[in-house]
């Protein structure tokens, strides 16, 4: 039987069984508006012209009406099936069905010279099913893009490699993204219900390896907040990321996107998200993104270009 990737229980097997968590209503500040507008549909006509998968979508993400309707999309890359389940996520799991496409590097490309993207943010699923994670696959999509788009910065934002070869990483920081960021997601603390199939310090000593590799590369990382974290665990993960060299760390609210997710524990204040802002640029990162609809990908470009102004004036 094949899936059917829009119904949840089919889009989450593993959760279907679980008992369902109370959505509680959103406050005021967390709420968006509905995507309505023409640069909106160009850019989902693009996208589904190139037959690519957006994280925007996926993910159901709360920004994608402002992002796209600005012709900024992050393209997902590598199917739409996750091998990992991690409880606070909306991507499809299980044993994705098909071998990489060795044609969406160049989809990929074509798309974002047609977007006229000054900047692209390229992600994916997690391929535990394949030898070296995706890293080649990753490279070949930052080249395609690069001849196609010379003057485009390129940001990643990829998985932890945890099945694969330590050496897997340099393929990936040899092709030269701009950028390049692998999100920690959450305190080490609830690692266990939230990331089960990942490792905190694994991802941690990852993102402290691109800076050897290459001490040019920007580096970033991600938490969401309102997973039943304290304020003390924040900060000790900020401690943590500095001392990984990490240059720009994003801090955004989590929002629970099926009864079958982790529960939203709270929803963090506006004030608080400040306050988080102001402690990270004063423990010495380069740029702070800490607002209760921050993504990884949200504005990633105007940031991008304040972060590589912060580096040129220092």
């Amino acid at each position: 039987m094949t899936r059917d990737l829009k119904i949840p229980a089919q889009r989450h097997p593993e959760k279907a069984n679980r008992p369902d968590n109370a959505q509680p209503k959103k406050p005021d500040w967390i709420r968006v508006k509905a995507p309505t507008s023409e640069g909106y549909k160009q850019t989902r006509n693009i996208m589904r012209e190139h037959k690519l998968v957006t994280v925007c979508e996926e993910a159901g993400c709360p920004n994608v009406g402002e992002c796209w309707s600005q012709g900024h999309a992050t393209m997902m890359i590598m199917g739409e099936v996750c091998t990992r389940a991690c409880t606070f996520c909306n991507i499809a799991t299980g044993k994705p069905p098909e071998d990489l496409d060795v044609f969406e590097p160049g989809r990929v490309a074509d798309a974002v010279k047609k977007l006229g993207l000054n900047h692209v943010v390229v992600t994916s699923v997690d391929r535990d099913d394949v030898e070296d994670g995706g890293a080649e696959h990753f490279a070949q999509t930052i080249r395609a893009i690069r001849r196609q788009s010379p003057n485009t910065t390129i940001e990643i934002l990829t998985p932890d490699f945890i099945r694969a070869d330590d050496s897997v990483l340099e393929i990936v920081v040899d092709a030269k993204p701009d950028v390049f960021n692998h999100n920690l997601e959450t305190v080490p603390g609830l690692y266990p219900e939230v990331r089960p199939g990942a490792r905190y310090f694994h991802s941690l000593r990852l993102l402290q390896r691109v800076k050897e590799l290459d001490p040019t590369m920007f580096t970033k990382s991600g938490i969401m907040v309102g997973l039943g974290e304290d304020k003390q665990a924040v900060h000790a993960v900020m401690d943590d990321m500095r001392a990984a060299d990490i240059d720009f760390l994003t801090i955004g609210q989590y929002l629970q996107p099926t009864p079958k997710h982790h529960h939203v524990d709270r929803f963090v204040t506006p004030e608080e998200f400040a306050a988080y802002e102001k402690a990270a640029f004063g423990k010495g990162f380069l740029m702070v993104s800490a607002t209760p609809l921050t993504r990884s990908s949200y504005h990633a470009g105007d940031d991008f270009a304040r972060l590589r102004a912060a580096t040129s004036a220092n």
